[in-house]
């Protein structure tokens, strides 16, 4: 099982140990009490998208219409679009080198009681994360 924020995915070397994995999940979850949303599962499926991205028997592919948007992303300027970008960028921390090097010049703009300046260094280390979100591999697959 790959389990990452809120999402998690079974997978086996084969169907049959796909289900037994699936059976032990589906009994934890019944033992702790954990509610699924069934109109978000899936099970069986050849392929499907996970945290934004295509899972099939290819592999990890991006989803190009999720690249074009963030691409296309200005530069946050307003501390509660710094917030959000952040907010975002956080989400895939774990699959970003550096992540706290690099966001530092932006997190240092939502200190209390600073000038707010959004400089060079602020820019670079937007176009920066930017750049991690749309090349691949933002994620890798399970081992």
């Amino acid at each position: 099982m790959e389990v990452f924020m809120d999402d998690f995915s079974i997978f086996g070397s084969s169907y049959d140990e796909c289900l037994h994995n699936l059976s032990l999940v589906l009994k934890m979850c019944v033992e702790t009490n954990l509610v699924l949303n069934w109109e978000k599962c899936y099970f069986t499926v050849k392929q499907g998208i996970i945290l934004g991205h295509k899972v099939s028997s290819k592999g990890l592919e991006e989803d190009k219409a999720k690249v074009g948007v963030i691409e296309n992303l200005p530069p946050p300027i307003p501390i509660k679009e710094i917030r959000s970008f952040l907010g975002h960028e956080g989400f895939y921390r774990r699959s970003i080198k550096d992540f706290s090097k690099i966001s530092k010049p932006l997190c240092n703009l939502l200190e209390k009681d600073v000038l707010f300046k959004f400089d060079e260094e602020c820019l670079t280390a937007f176009e920066s994360l930017k750049r991690s979100l749309t090349t691949t591999p933002v994620i890798t697959t399970p081992n």
